[in-house]
């Protein structure tokens, strides 16, 4: 598959963001409670892979069908289902590194939710965003293109975050 590219910052994720979100509001319509930038490509100066993460917050769990024919009616995304069985419809668009990665859920999700806490934990911490970002840098050099290695080695770190970002919020 390739390595695992992380790379500098880039201001125009945002704008690959906006861009994205307007696209998926114009299908979804009225099904979209919100839409979130969420990765590490939405924190502002963290070095990341270079794909956009995105989740799509449908108003309720029984639109979420509707919602998941709907993108899965446009030719650019690959279709993955719910591989971690957490509510979390997935599609993608690129490969490898690059590109865009999308999931839909319905409202109160908890994987959802985690990711909120620890994007906005990371956007206001710059040492734990600076530590991520070198966890990340090591793990994709000793990766060797192992996605499994590279995303296993960084879930302690995510999980002392959303617990520290948890705690905080209560």
């Amino acid at each position: 598959m390739g390595s695992i590219e992380v790379v500098e910052y880039d201001p125009d994720w945002l704008a690959v963001f906006d861009a994205e979100k307007a696209d998926l509001l114009s299908l979804l319509g009225n099904l979209v409670e919100d839409v979130h930038h969420v990765g590490s490509t939405a924190v502002v100066g963290l070095r990341a892979k270079p794909k956009i993460d995105i989740d799509a917050v449908i108003r309720d769990e029984g639109m979420l069908a509707d919602a998941v024919e709907r993108v899965k009616a446009i030719p650019k995304y690959t279709f993955h289902g719910t591989p971690y069985s957490d509510g979390m419809w997935t599609f993608t668009f690129g490969r490898g590194s690059r590109g865009n990665r999308l999931y839909l859920c319905g409202p109160n999700n908890a994987t959802h939710e985690k990711r909120i806490l620890f994007r906005d934990w990371l956007r206001s911490h710059p040492d734990d965003a600076a530590d991520y970002a070198a966890l990340k840098c090591r793990l994709a050099t000793e990766a060797n293109g192992d996605w499994a290695y590279y995303t296993g080695g960084k879930t302690a770190f995510v999980a002392t975050i959303v617990s520290m970002a948890s705690r905080q919020r209560t």
